[in-house]
Parts: structure tokens; C-alpha cells; sequence
């Protein structure tokens, strides 16, 4: 843990409080990593225009990995670095097939637009779906299925209520479809009860976007730390060499990794407090 050069952590149920503000001690502990020129990345499903919801601009991340690594981008610089887009035959199939199940989905611009999407209700009424649709509402435009989208697309999202085998035959399903694409399990932060089932291009991860800043700034893998509290931070904590879960996961997840307090209790604060000394 000495030799850490990067440190990465999860922005919701991780380093944000479940208000979504950001606690005293956390923003103190990334001024002192920043004293220490230890990278620090926030690694996070949300998007590039919600991320700047969450963090203000003069916070002290050095890197943002955002839509669960499709864009990589220079918080300091304000600048894109690198971006993966689902491709236009992949984006057709996938488009046609969710259409054709009747299943609710959102569409998302490529990258960097991909606060924008496109909404197809189903045939099944979901609550989660409408509370999503309500909350980005002002991005969200009907998909027209007589002339569907014909460009790349960023990823899709399927909200389903919690049924470990609906989400495995669906993960199966949408997978067999395209081998450039690959499904992401998320647990819903809107309500409890919910997954949520994203679907980006095969080689977008957390793990990949870090990677993609280590390998820029001649950082490897055993210098690396990441800090999640969901299944969909799997990819960033299989990549850091020293990763850890917060108390606050899911505790089918918690023997995972080793555990620190919860997002409440200034997880990240505590986590890097050895760096720090």
C-alpha cells in the first residue's frame, strides 16, 4: 500500500453520501493525495453531465472514467480522452431486437452526448422505469420504431424488478446477439428492488478506463487502489491490485473483498488514511 500511485473509487454508495452530497473529510483526503501526486480517479456508471450534478467543478479528481468506462476524460484539463461507442450494426440488431421483445429500454447518444437517449415503453408497466424516465425527462426523446436511430449508440438500458433468473436468461439472450457487446449488472439507485441490465461495447469496464489512464501516465497495475460498493464496480476492483468494498454493499457481494465503513461514514477518507501518513 505504500507504493500507490492511483486511487479509484465509485462516486455513488462510495465516495458520495446517499444525499449525493460530499463529506468534509473526503474532499480533505483528495487535497492530501493530491500533496502525496497520487492520481485520483472517480470511476462511475453515471454519466459525464450527471457527474458534474454531483461533483463541483474545482474538486480534485485528476481523471473521470464515466458511463461505466465509456468516456475517460482529464477533470483537470476538461478534456476528453477517450471514448467507446457501440457500432451501427451492433446498435440496429440490439435496437430491433428490444423492439420486437416489447421490453422498456433507453437508447443513449454515443459519446460525449450520451445524457440524451431515446425511450421505447414496453408492454409490462414499470415503475422504475417511469421514475428513470421522470428524472431525465429533459434529455429523453421517443424512439421512432418505423426509422430507428442509424448511427452509434453509447449503451442500453433494461430496468427489470430483482429476479436473479430473469436477469440471467436476459443477460444470455442479449450477449448471443452481438460479440461486440457485453451486459453490465447494476442494483438500482433510485429504488431498492430493481437491477438494472446495461449493455455497452465488449471492451467498456471501469478496470479498462483506469487502465487506459495508467498506461498514459506509465502507472501499473500493482501501483493502483479502487474503492466500489455494487456488482457493477467488479471490473474496476478485478483490475486495482488492493480493492475493497464498502460496508454498505450488497451482502451477497461482501465476501468479495475486504470491507471498509460505509459511504456514510466517509468510506474513502478512511480507505486512503494510510497513504496519507
Amino acid at each position: 500500500m505504500k507504493n500507490i500511485k492511483l486511487v479509484a473509487t465509485d462516486l455513488d454508495g462510495t465516495f458520495l453520501k446517499n444525499d449525493r452530497s460530499v463529506s468534509q473529510a473526503n474532499i480533505d483526503a483528495l487535497h492530501k493525495l493530491g500533496e502525496k501526486q497520487i492520481v485520483r480517479v472517480a470511476a462511475t456508471g453515471r454519466n459525464l453531465q450527471k457527474v458534474k450534478d454531483v461533483l463541483q467543478p474545482d474538486l480534485p479528481f485528476d481523471y473521470v472514467v464515466f458511463s461505466s468506462g465509456a468516456g475517460v476524460y482529464n477533470w483537470q484539463k476538461k478534456e476528453l480522452i477517450a471514448n467507446q461507442n457501440i457500432k451501427v450494426s451492433s446498435a440496429q440488431k440490439l435496437l430491433t431486437h428490444f423492439v420486437q421483445q416489447d421490453v422498456n429500454f433507453h437508447a443513449f447518444y454515443p459519446v460525449p452526448d450520451n445524457h440524451k437517449h431515446y425511450y421505447y415503453r414496453g408492454k409490462d408497466d414499470c415503475e422504475e422505469f417511469e421514475r428513470y424516465f421522470k428524472f431525465n425527462v429533459a434529455h429523453a426523446e421517443p424512439l421512432n420504431t418505423d426509422e430507428l436511430p442509424n448511427g452509434e449508440l453509447c449503451q442500453f438500458l433494461i430496468i427489470i424488478k430483482q429476479n436473479e433468473e430473469r436477469f440471467n436468461r436476459l443477460k444470455t439472450e442479449i450477449e448471443a446477439l452481438c460479440p461486440e457487446i457485453r451486459v453490465i449488472r447494476a442494483s438500482s439507485p433510485i429504488t431498492p428492488g430493481y437491477i438494472w441490465i446495461e449493455v455497452f461495447h465488449h471492451s467498456v469496464s471501469k478496470g479498462n478506463g483506469v487502465n487506459e489512464i495508467c498506461k498514459r501516465l506509465g502507472i501499473s497495475k500493482d501501483e493502483t487502489m479502487g474503492l466500489g460498493n455494487d456488482y457493477n464496480d467488479f471490473d474496476l476492483l478485478e483490475f486495482t491490485m488492493h480493492s475493497f468494498l464498502t460496508d454498505n454493499s450488497p451482502h451477497e457481494i461482501k465476501n468479495k473483498y475486504p470491507i471498509i465503513p460505509s459511504n456514510e461514514n466517509d468510506a474513502f477518507a478512511f480507505s486512503v488514511q494510510s497513504l496519507l501518513t
